[in-house]
């Protein structure tokens, strides 16, 4: 540092009666600024020691950053200090004599001020006022940076020399250093006090989730960190407009709940340059306007800055009147730092208040469910279950948390898989089960068990809706069809019967009554079969075998089915094709059984089929040999997707445009009818194009001859007796 003190000193010789007391000079300057570290200490030390030994009646110094924008300044007249701010030194710095010697780096010396146009003149230059001036500017330079600009002005013209511009040069050179370095404290301490406010936010703010306290935190906290009067937030809604959520500190009471339309303000400014603004005079100020207004709260200074979360900007936080009158350099650059913090915290309590909403409104479904509701864990333990399952159940909330969900009921492993590993593939499944309650007393339910998030873990619900009224009516339409059936099959036979002896009697020339006859063979036919299904479907959901098997050929089969559903066919002006040809494997099969089934899936999709559709049937062997499949194609209406596994269910009648008579046991029977054979029945379609039903009979491994023979509503096997 005293090295480039020499450069003045070099001026002197070593036995000049000034050379001594000059170094003592410049040390004790040196000694004098280099003592402190707060930068404002070093700039009125430096100010008073050049005054004192370069003379004046006023000074200045500006401090610079690394990019030449002013950051700091001190201003003395006489022996007092007056307040200023850096804004009203940036026009000296950059059109006066300061910015000369900025833009050039090098000392000035003006003798008269009035007659350099370097100098800015002022309102006080004016003759009548103080009039010209001498004036001097040295840079202060440090390891070859601009650090600021050292002004000195005399009130007298030509009162400053060279020999005064060399003397206030060496204590620029002196002093540079010290600057520097507490400009670099400065800096070092402000960003300390930054990160101690923000972190000191981001500490008292994200301690609650609660939006109410989450916004008072965010108040409490940027009022203490910008030491304001006023604090206020505003967020965005629905209509981009913005809402003045929250407010703190004087006159506060009247800010929350106004509005701020879009577009309107300072503050809608802020939300669309994404940038924070600071207002020093909102009288001057020309971009504050009315719509800035709250209320009745005077507003003399003003700090805007934008709430922003996950990139995008959803409120404006204020603050309003600093108590000191001036916001502090560093206030914009604190206010977007807890604007920042605020948005994230604002935004994980909006996802909290959102999850509780949600867990409020799935509790209140999952209490107030009709349906009993059970949660367990994967080991089958109960974790919780609404009121309809202790209802239902028998047992407390207490009880039920002791034992597992197949202490409650059977699991059918088949749907839930071993260990519930189907579950957590598929992730839910339907099957029908038997409850039991605490007093023993077994409730039919229908089961729906689904992997489920349960406070924050992987869990099962099972589902149990109470179907014993349904199984009772189920129970009571069976016991009512059976014996309805039954007691139709006696009399049925004796119409059947008795049409066939008067056939026996009627003659060629009989046309008419034969015609008749035929009609009264092929209704009463058709509801032996019904009622023979039916029979079927009772024995066979009994779990009763397929009571007497004989080896069939299927293209026999095929064309004895054929023949009972032309008429219908024709009667719509349908075409069917028979694809069941040649020499195909016997099957094992009970014949008027299988007979009934095509017949059953043959009127179905002649049923559906439009008028000039077209129906084809067909059967082959399968490329294992072991079944042979059968198949009926037809150009109708078509399945929904959701209704393929449904149309196999008893008493089910599809939903559609145009009903369709029946009592929608058909498909039901032919399901039991091929499974009870050791095959499988499925359907393919198309909505509009068509469906095609595939069903599969094993093939005999014992070979028997005979015939089929018919009868009315019947297809019998009769063995060859050779």
């Amino acid at each position: 540092m005293y090295q480039k003190g020499y450069t003045y000193l070099r001026g002197y010789r070593m036995n000049d009666k000034r050379t001594r007391p000059l170094l003592e000079l410049l040390i004790r300057v040196s000694r004098e600024v280099a003592s402190a570290l707060d930068l404002r200490t070093v700039l009125q030390r430096l100010l008073f020691a050049a005054l004192q030994y370069v003379g004046g009646e006023r000074g200045s110094i500006v401090v610079m950053d690394d990019k030449g924008k002013p950051v700091d300044a001190t201003i003395v007249y006489g022996r007092q200090f007056h307040d200023h701010t850096t804004q009203q030194l940036r026009e000296t710095v950059e059109k006066g004599l300061a910015g000369w010697v900025v833009k050039n780096r090098q000392a000035v010396l003006v003798p008269d001020t009035s007659k350099d146009v370097r100098w800015l003149r002022r309102a006080d230059d004016a003759v009548d006022k103080s009039g010209a001036k001498s004036a001097i500017c040295v840079p202060l330079m440090a390891r070859d940076k601009l650090v600021g600009v050292l002004t000195l002005v005399h009130p007298i013209p030509n009162s400053f020399n060279t020999e005064h511009l060399n003397l206030m040069q060496a204590i620029a050179d002196q002093a540079s250093i010290a600057v520097l370095n507490a400009r670099l404290h400065s800096e070092t301490q402000r960003t300390a006090r930054i990160y101690s406010a923000l972190a000191e936010g981001a500490a008292v703010m994200n301690t609650s989730l609660d939006m109410p306290d989450v916004l008072r935190r965010i108040l409490t906290q940027t009022m203490q960190a910008l030491q304001v009067e006023t604090v206020a937030l505003a967020l965005s809604d629905e209509k981009n407009d913005l809402v003045y959520r929250a407010a703190a500190g004087n006159n506060s009471g009247n800010i929350t709940g106004q509005r701020l339309h879009n577009g309107q303000g300072l503050a809608s400014m802020v939300m669309k340059d994404k940038h924070g603004l600071v207002i020093s005079n909102a009288k001057t100020d020309g971009r504050f306007t009315e719509a800035d207004k709250l209320n009745d709260l005077e507003i003399r200074a003003l700090a805007i800055a934008p709430i922003q979360a996950h990139g995008k900007i959803i409120g404006i936080l204020e603050a309003i009147n600093p108590n000191n009158g001036v916001f502090d350099e560093d206030a914009l650059v604190v206010m977007s730092g807890l604007g920042s913090l605020a948005g994230s915290t604002i935004e994980n309590s909006s996802l909290f208040e959102r999850l509780q909403k949600a867990h409020q409104h799935y509790r209140e479904l999952f209490e107030d469910s009709v349906d009993m509701i059970f949660i367990t864990d994967w080991k089958g333990k109960v974790l919780e279950a609404n009121r309809e399952a202790i209802k239902l159940s028998g047992y407390s909330l207490a009880e039920l948390q002791k034992i597992t969900i197949d202490q409650l009921h059977e699991i059918d492993s088949t749907k839930t898989g071993t260990g519930f590993s189907s579950l957590k593939i598929s992730k839910s499944c339907t099957y029908e089960s038997g409850m039991v309650r605490h007093d023993g007393i077994v409730i039919h339910v229908e089961v729906h068990a689904r992997r489920v998030e349960y406070d924050d873990t992987d869990a099962l619900q099972w589902i149990m809706k109470d179907i014993s009224a349904r199984k009772e009516l189920d129970a009571f339409r069976d016991d009512m069809t059976s014996m309805i059936f039954h007691d139709l099959r006696s009399p049925l036979g004796n119409i059947i019967s008795s049409l066939g002896m008067m056939g026996s009697l009627l003659t060629q020339e009989d046309e008419a009554l034969i015609s008749m006859l035929n009609i009264a063979e092929s209704s009463a036919g058709r509801i032996q079969r019904l009622v023979n299904s039916l029979l079927d479907i009772n024995r066979l959901e009994a779990g009763q075998p397929i009571a007497e098997p004989n080896s069939i050929n299927p293209v026999e089969l095929v064309r004895e089915s054929l023949h009972d559903v032309e008429t219908g066919a024709k009667a719509r002006q349908q075409t069917i094709t028979n694809r069941a040809s040649g020499v195909l494997p016997l099957i094992l099969a009970d014949a008027d059984m299988m007979y009934r089934v095509l017949v059953n899936i043959l009127e179905n999709a002649i049923k559906f089929t439009p008028v000039n559709g077209h129906i084809e049937i067909g059967a082959q062997p399968t490329s294992d040999g072991k079944f042979v499949k059968f198949w009926v194609k037809d150009t109708g209406i078509g399945i929904p997707e959701a209704d393929k596994e449904r149309i196999f269910e008893k008493f089910m009648r599809l939903r559609r445009k145009h009903k369709v008579g029946g009592l929608g046991v058909g498909l039901a029977f032919c399901k039991l009818a091929v499974t009870g054979h050791g095959g499988e029945i499925w359907v393919e379609s198309e909505l509009e194009k068509g469906t095609t039903v595939w069903l599969t009979i094993p093939v005999a491994t014992k070979q028997s001859t005979g015939q089929l023979k018919r009868q009315t509503g019947r297809l019998t096997f009769k063995p060859d007796t050779r």
